[in-house]
């Protein structure tokens, strides 16, 4: 979709435009790190070992949501009922111990170079992260230096209730004292997109995964691109421009 279009539609929709960019908040997994390979594989062994049938690829569709919400999704589909503590504990720890058993995953082409330009036009870059994989969150600051502040962070630590619900870029917003007109969200999945979407905030969908392009547009992504390198090297500039051409107009 051509950015006026979309920027237009966004405006029919939410009654504003995101004219004075402030802040670009960011999902974490399949965004900036290539990781949802992993994700998925740790998440099918550590279910299937329970004995509960499942695709390992159903596991990109709940990408964003916290470790909490699948389990529970999960039980209730196979036994009607959500987990308990101890369960909930015991399968995550599970699942991350599949995780940390894998190679380590990559930073997402891409990624760097439109942290880059966030930083060079002097936006905030915030993270907002169903995530609570601790040997990632851990690496942010070493593959990117300086970029993230822990003040500017939302992780499964932070939120009562994960993606579908806007309460994580809810609190990101908070975190950077800014209005959803004021910034922009970058995405991967549709339960990301539908809680960016839910908090009114403009969202760039880039599709790293599996998940097709129609799934993203029907969670409500305002952009849709066919992968990082492609948004970083001319799309976010592309959007930053016509933004500012919209602020300086009105």
């Amino acid at each position: 979709m051509d950015i006026a279009v979309a920027v237009e539609c966004f405006r029919k929709k939410h009654g504003y435009i995101p004219s004075d960019l402030k802040a670009v908040l960011f999902d974490m997994d399949g965004v900036l790190f290539d990781s949802m390979k992993n994700h998925t594989y740790s998440w099918y062994r550590a279910i299937t070992d329970l004995g509960i049938p499942c695709e390992r690829d159903e596991f990109y569709q709940y990408e964003g949501a916290t470790g909490k919400w699948t389990i529970n999704h999960i039980f209730r589909r196979a036994y009607g009922r959500e987990a308990a503590d101890w369960e909930l504990e015991q399968i995550y720890k599970e699942k991350s111990r599949y995780f940390n058993g894998l190679p380590e995953t990559e930073p997402m082409p891409g990624a760097r170079e439109l942290l880059e330009r966030v930083r060079e036009a002097g936006l905030i870059p915030v993270l907002v992260t169903g995530s609570g994989q601790r040997s990632l969150l851990e690496r942010l600051d070493k593959e990117y230096p300086e970029i993230f502040k822990p003040e500017y962070m939302v992780t499964a630590f932070d939120v009562e209730r994960g993606k579908p619900h806007p309460e994580p870029y809810l609190k990101g917003l908070k975190k950077a004292r800014v209005k959803p007109s004021e910034a922009v969200v970058v995405e991967n999945a549709p339960l990301g997109v539908k809680a960016a979407v839910a908090a009114g905030i403009f969202t760039v969908a880039v599709n790293t995964g599996p998940v097709p392009d129609s799934q993203l547009k029907e969670a409500g992504a305002d952009l849709i691109f066919p992968d990082m390198p492609v948004f970083a090297a001319e799309g976010f500039l592309q959007l930053l421009c016509f933004l500012k051409k919209l602020q300086e107009r009105d």
